[in-house]
């Protein structure tokens, strides 16, 4: 049950930034925080770093995200691992809070923006970070794994 209030609580932490930013910056408009991070309105019609955009119908993006949503939570179940599931349920509370964001506008809102003179990287938001951090996670497992299951075998 933490788990499940726990997702609950990042879907609606990113839906709230979200409809923050909505309301307070013009959409394609930025307020720059630092020199390094700007805060913008950016509608991503596609998926990651806005990839196909306009070659994919909304729908189908939808129907993509929430199958992918329901094979990670499968393997989620199926893991034994506690720090996995952890890692499992970061990504499906990203997966779920961008595909519920499509879902209702047909875009997701990105909005974090980072860069270093002339060096961008693709605007972002709250569900993008959770899914980066769970895999993040999954991997320093699989890592720590892999490690002790080579010194055992020595």
């Amino acid at each position: 049950m933490k788990k499940f209030l726990f997702v609950i609580l990042l879907i609606v932490f990113d839906f709230i930034s979200k409809k923050i930013i909505f309301n307070l910056i013009n959409l394609n408009s930025l307020v720059s925080i630092i020199p390094i991070l700007d805060i913008a309105h950016i509608h991503n019609y596609g998926i990651a770093f806005g990839l196909f955009s306009g070659i994919f119908p909304s729908w189908f993006i939808i129907i993509i995200g929430l199958s992918v949503s329901i094979l990670i939570f499968y393997i989620m179940i199926i893991t034994s691992n506690r720090v996995e599931k952890w890692g499992y349920i970061l990504i499906i509370s990203g997966a779920i809070s961008n595909t519920i964001d499509r879902s209702m506008n047909n875009y997701v809102l990105d909005f974090i923006y980072l860069h270093y003179k002339d060096f961008y990287w693709p605007a972002f938001n709250f569900a993008d970070i959770y899914i980066t951090f769970g895999v993040l996670i999954i991997f320093y497992q699989v890592i720590m794994d892999f490690k002790n299951k080579k010194n055992d075998g020595k």
